[in-house]
């Protein structure tokens, strides 16, 4: 396949805006300076230790006497990655003319 054509399909980019309900990024491209259209965001697993029971976090324990300070858990909200605005990303588009394109996920 041709460098130019992976250089088109696979992109770096900085997200300018975030529709988490409809998980949609717009991101900008530094080689051109040019904004995407909304780019769906690719669904990412999250990391669920057990199926069978309600997720909560390990027992704190607490820090006094003081029934304000007794062990607990917490309940976790697991929800799958979205970017955030200025996260850098890497995107994904399909090789023909005016393809749809796709957030893969961030970079560090």
């Amino acid at each position: 396949m041709d460098e130019q054509i992976i250089r088109r399909m696979v992109r770096i980019g900085t997200v300018t805006a975030v529709d988490n309900g409809k998980r949609l990024a717009r991101v900008k491209f530094p080689d051109t300076g040019h904004t995407s259209g909304w780019l769906p965001v690719l669904a990412t697993p999250p990391a669920i230790p057990d199926y069978t029971v309600p997720q909560r976090t390990e027992y704190e324990s607490g820090g006094s006497d003081a029934a304000a300070f007794a062990s607990h858990k917490h309940d976790l909200t697991i929800k799958p990655w979205m970017p955030k605005v200025n996260d850098t990303v890497l995107t994904l588009y399909l090789p023909v003319f005016n393809g749809d394109g796709f957030v893969l996920g961030g970079i560090l």
